[in-house]
């Protein structure tokens, strides 16, 4: 993820006005204890932890998000939204090739965004106030992806059985991107992709 440095150099004076300096901290915050959920986990991941990584105080920290709920729940709503602006960015001319589409998809759900939105859903699983958000907006997210995979694959889902051939797919990357958590799975996952995309143009058939 690129995000916005605010850093100056050693003595020297930040110009910027203090509400864009706020929210250059904010960005940095976010972006940190996304990483440190990618990381570390929930339970690695405190706010003295996060503050540190996005090099800021602790304090500053808790001005903007005041209690570790606020921030990781902040922390939400930016994967979600950073998930959806890399599924949007796919192909922005559309795509010829469906093999393309699929390792791209697959490639979203074995990175670092997926990662922290796995560790979320684990956190929210055992925290009632990060549940109802990461819920509402994985809902958001996953009928965002299916719309776009629907796109991209070229996808007539007037067909009986279409609807739920994307699906599958959607399921069987997420289901990769789980495996590869624990280990270095790309060349067990490039012959999966393989099969899939043999598999989609039959079950799809000819590009509309």
């Amino acid at each position: 993820m690129g995000g916005v440095s605010a850093t100056t150099a050693p003595g020297a004076v930040d110009r910027r006005p203090k509400q864009d300096r706020s929210r250059a901290t904010r960005q940095r915050l976010l972006e940190a204890a996304v990483s440190c959920l990618a990381e570390h986990g929930w339970a690695g991941s405190t706010v003295s932890v996060v503050a540190e990584r996005a090099g800021v105080s602790r304090g500053a920290a808790q001005h903007h998000f005041p209690t570790r709920e606020d921030l990781f729940t902040a922390a939400v709503e930016y994967v979600a939204e950073e998930r959806s602006t890399a599924l949007r960015a796919l192909f922005p001319e559309g795509a010829e090739d469906r093999r393309a589409v699929i390792e791209a998809l697959v490639d979203l759900y074995t990175g670092p965004l997926f990662r922290a939105a796995l560790h979320l859903w684990v956190a929210a699983s055992n925290e009632d106030q990060l549940r109802p958000r990461v819920t509402e907006l994985e809902a958001k997210v996953g009928r965002e992806t299916h719309r776009i995979a629907v796109e991209l694959l070229n996808a007539d889902e007037s067909r009986p059985g279409v609807r739920e051939t994307v699906q599958g797919l959607l399921d069987m990357a997420r289901g990769l991107g789980l495996a590869n958590l624990l280990t270095d799975d790309r060349g067990r996952r490039e012959r999966v992709v393989a099969q899939w995309a043999s598999l989609l143009e039959d079950a799809l058939g000819e590009a509309a």
